[in-house]
């Protein structure tokens, strides 16, 4: 049986740390970093030129597991170069604490996934889901990033956050399986939580 959810999304919460101009940046003494030679950046975008590749069925149930999967592979990448080059202790916990979820969640993806069939169609499903990673590079592509470990996980990660949020909730629209849609349930409650703890700590220690 499918279910709607009405979902205010954390969005806005990434404009609130994220979008100004150059000049903005240099008034303020922030010292911008080149995309491609930005270490997090990278990461995130190996993440996505790996879902990007994914070949679909366009079942919602197989392919949401399927990308899921990936994302929260994209994700642990990105706190494990946290916890390995970054210097604040917020940052570190919440890295850590996000490996801890996503594995086990990742073991629960593959789990139910083995269990799966294609017996569905549905593009409108699919176009979501293509329309979710579009806007995933788009933001990341505008983000401010500086080459501090700490800010550009916390910056990048409310866009990765946000982007499983969104694939969560168009699942929750025409996804089928009930374990599966608990999952998404738990995804969009527990990230949107992170995006606002990141958030947080990212206006508190603006430069």
């Amino acid at each position: 049986m499918k279910r709607t959810i009405v979902l205010i999304t954390a969005a806005a919460l990434s404009f609130m740390v994220s979008c100004s101009d150059d000049d903005s940046a240099a008034n303020d003494g922030v010292q911008l970093q080149a995309h491609d030679d930005n270490k997090m950046m990278d990461t995130m975008h190996g993440m996505m030129d790996a879902m990007a590749a994914m070949e679909m069925t366009h079942d919602p149930d197989v392919d949401f597991a399927a990308m899921m999967i990936m994302h929260h592979q994209g994700a642990i990448a990105m706190a494990n170069l946290e916890l390995q080059e970054g210097s604040n202790a917020a940052m570190k916990s919440m890295a850590q604490a996000i490996i801890t979820e996503q594995q086990q969640e990742i073991q629960e993806l593959q789990a139910i996934l083995s269990g799966l069939a294609v017996d569905d169609m549905d593009m409108e499903f699919m176009e979501e889901q293509m329309m979710g990673m579009d806007k995933m590079d788009a933001m990341a592509d505008q983000q401010m990033i500086t080459g501090d470990i700490d800010n550009d996980f916390a910056s990048l990660m409310i866009i990765h956050h946000q982007a499983a949020i969104d694939s969560a909730s168009s699942y929750l629209h025409h996804g089928n399986n009930t374990e599966l849609m608990a999952m998404a349930t738990a995804i969009v409650e527990m990230q949107s939580q992170e995006i606002i703890e990141m958030s947080n700590w990212l206006i508190a220690n603006k430069r």
